[in-house]
């Protein structure tokens, strides 16, 4: 994930971390984050497969930016309490 300038998030996923993040810095790569320059590393992992990546990447682009931070800070006590509070939310509407 990376913090962007104008304050967002992007998450993304590769396989050579070092070279993503050159091309994002050096604005190489249109879409999202070139405008929004510089943008930097706040969290990552290497510790994952790559279909596992693809689903967690897919399932934080639909968080909350509450939900982000607390995944980003490793808070796990506040993101569960954040996901149970989207689910109540969802079921009252």
């Amino acid at each position: 994930m990376l913090l962007c300038s104008d304050n967002s998030y992007y998450t993304g996923i590769t396989s050579n971390l070092e070279q993503r993040l050159y091309l994002h810095h050096e604005g190489l790569l249109p879409g999202y984050t070139h405008s929004r320059r510089p943008a930097h590393l706040i969290w990552n992992s290497d510790q994952m497969d790559i279909r596992d990546a693809i689903l967690l990447e897919k399932q934080i682009k639909g968080w909350s930016r509450a939900k982000k931070e607390a995944f980003i800070n490793g808070e796990i006590e506040e993101l569960v309490e954040l996901s149970i509070a989207y689910r109540d939310k969802q079921a009252g509407e």
